[in-house]
């Protein structure tokens, strides 16, 4: 995982390989934004950011309430489906 978390671009591009693969299987987009979710919670709390733009995410992630929390992740969805 530090290897993708190292660039951002990076990031985004194992984040949208886990998007696709999650809509082969039959996942519905609410079922893709949780995983998403889920996986931002986990960074948030487990790993330290490793540039600017994952250090900015983390700020925003942790002010943010669990509704905001679940936007944020929504939004990464589709800034991965649209790249």
């Amino acid at each position: 995982m530090a290897n993708v978390l190292s660039n951002f671009e990076t990031w985004k591009k194992f984040l949208a390989e886990r998007v696709e693969h999650g809509k082969n299987i039959g996942l519905s987009e609410d079922s893709i934004s949780d995983l998403a979710y889920e996986i931002g919670s986990f960074l948030g709390e487990k790993v330290d950011p490793k540039n600017e733009q994952e250090q900015a995410l983390k700020e925003i992630w942790e002010v943010g309430n669990e509704e905001e929390r679940k936007t944020i992740a929504g939004l990464m969805v589709k800034l991965v489906q649209k790249s």
